[in-house]
C-alpha cells in the first residue's frame, strides 16, 4: 500500500486493520490537477476582482432565496461555508466527499466479498482506478460552475469532517469567468444568477435537516448494489458505451426520447433502478427548485436574467460531438433532464398551491414525490392534500 493511501478511520476490514479504499484518493486528486485544462486567461487583478465579486454576490443571493422559498433556514445560514475556488481544488475537495460517500459500500463489500475486495485494494489497482476518477475529474472541474456539496460533512480519510456541519458552497472561479464570456453578459448579473442557484441548494439541507443522510443512505444502496454485481460489468460497460455513441440512432435522447443515463444506466437491474429512481427524483427536485428559484427574479435584481437564461441554454447546443459523446457516457444528458423535469414539477406545484404549499416537500422523507410524481405533479399534490 502506497504511503498515502487513504483510509476511512472508524471503520475496519475483517483483520482489524483499517479499511483500505479500491480507490487511491490522494493520487485521483493529482491525477485531476495534473490533466484539468488551463482557465481563460486572467489578470492577478482580474482574478481577485472575480473572486470578490463571487463572495458578494453570494452573500447578497441568501436575502433573495429567503424571499421567494420563504424557508426560515435562509435567516442564517451558519451550518456551512461558501468557498471561491479553482478547478484543481473543485476535484481535491470532490474526492474527498467521494472518499466519504463511498465509506459505507466498501466496508460492506469487503464485508461480503473479502477476497475480490483485497484483489480490488492492491496498490496497482487502486492506482489505476485513481486515473480513471482523476480523468473524470479533471473534465468535469471545466464543466462546473457551482456546487453544494452537503457529503463533506461527513468523516473523511483523515477521520475528519471536510467541512462544517452542513457542508460547503463551492463557486469556480475560472468557470463563471469562461461561461459569462462565451455568452456575453453582464459580470455581476451573471455572478448573482449563478449564486441564487447554489444558495438554493445550501437553504435545502438547512431546510430538511434529515436530507443529507436520507440521500446518503439512497446512494449507498444504489453504489453497493452496483458493486455487488460487479461481474456483469464488462458487458454492462459494453452497453453503455454503445447506448453513449453519439453516432448511433436517436439523437440526444436515444431512440426513446429520453436522455441516456451513460455508464450509471448501464449498471442496473429492476432493484438497482428502483434505487436510481428515488435518487433520481431527489435530484429533480434539488435541482429544479434551484432553477425555479434562479430564474424567479425579476429585472429590479438581475436586469438581464432573461437574456442569460437563453443564451446560456443556446450554448448548450452548440457543444462540440465529442463535449456531447463524454456527456452522455457520464450521464449528464439525464442531469440536465433532471433540471428541466424538477423545474415543471416544482412551477406547477406552486401555481396550484403556493410556495407554502409546496414547502412541505421539506418536512420529512415520505413527502418527497417520487419519480412518477415528478411527471405527474398533479398526483403528488393529490396525495399531500388526502394526507393533511
Amino acid at each position: 500500500m502506497s504511503a498515502d493511501q487513504p483510509r476511512t478511520p472508524g471503520r475496519t476490514g475483517s483483520s482489524g486493520e483499517p479499511l483500505v479504499h479500491p480507490v487511491d484518493w490522494a493520487f485521483a486528486s493529482r491525477t485531476a490537477e495534473a490533466l484539468t485544462a488551463a482557465g481563460p486567461r486572467t489578470t492577478a487583478r482580474e482574478a481577485r476582482r472575480e473572486a470578490e465579486g463571487l463572495r458578494a454576490a453570494a452573500e447578497a443571493a441568501v436575502p433573495h432565496v429567503h424571499r421567494l422559498t420563504g424557508l426560515e433556514a435562509a435567516r442564517e445560514l451558519r451550518d456551512s461555508q461558501v468557498l471561491v475556488v479553482d478547478r484543481p481544488t473543485w476535484s481535491r475537495a470532490n474526492t474527498q466527499s467521494f472518499a466519504a460517500l463511498l465509506g459505507p459500500t466498501f466496508a460492506h463489500l469487503q464485508a461480503s466479498r473479502p477476497a475480490e475486495y483485497e484483489a480490488a485494494t492492491l496498490p496497482v489497482t487502486t492506482r489505476a482506478t485513481a486515473v480513471e476518477m482523476g480523468g473524470i475529474l479533471a473534465w468535469l472541474s471545466a464543466k462546473v460552475l457551482g456546487q453544494y456539496d452537503p457529503f463533506s460533512a461527513l468523516p473523511g480519510p483523515d477521520g475528519a469532517p471536510a467541512g462544517p456541519a452542513g457542508g460547503r458552497l463551492m463557486l469556480v472561479v475560472p468557470n463563471v469567468v469562461q461561461v459569462r464570456r462565451e455568452i456575453h453578459v453582464d459580470p455581476a448579473d451573471f455572478r448573482l444568477w449563478v449564486c441564487l442557484h447554489e444558495q438554493t441548494h445550501r437553504v435545502q439541507f438547512a431546510a430538511a435537516p434529515w436530507l443529507r443522510e436520507h440521500l446518503q443512505a439512497e446512494i449507498t444502496g444504489l453504489t453497493g448494489g452496483l458493486f455487488d454485481k460487479a461481474e456483469s460489468l464488462p458487458e454492462r460497460l459494453r452497453s453503455a458505451l454503445a447506448a453513449a455513441n453519439p453516432l448511433a440512432g436517436g439523437g440526444r435522447g436515444g431512440t426513446s426520447g429520453r436522455p441516456s443515463l451513460g455508464l450509471l444506466g448501464a449498471l442496473q437491474d429492476e432493484e438497482d433502478r428502483e434505487r436510481l429512481s428515488r435518487v433520481t427524483a431527489v435530484m429533480s427536485l434539488l435541482e429544479g427548485h434551484a432553477n425555479v428559484v434562479m430564474d424567479a427574479m425579476d429585472s429590479s435584481v438581475v436586469s438581464s436574467v432573461k437574456t442569460i437564461r437563453r443564451r446560456f441554454d443556446e450554448r448548450g447546443d452548440r457543444r462540440s460531438a465529442v463535449d456531447r459523446a463524454i456527456r452522455r457516457i457520464l450521464g449528464m444528458d439525464a442531469k440536465m433532464a433532471q433540471y428541466r423535469d424538477g423545474q415543471r414539477f416544482v412551477g406547477a406545484v406552486v401555481s396550484q398551491i403556493g410556495m407554502d404549499g409546496f414547502n412541505v416537500v421539506w418536512d420529512a422523507p415520505e413527502l418527497l414525490p417520487s419519480e412518477a410524481e415528478i411527471h405527474a405533479p398533479d398526483t403528488w399534490v393529490a396525495r399531500i392534500r388526502a394526507e393533511a
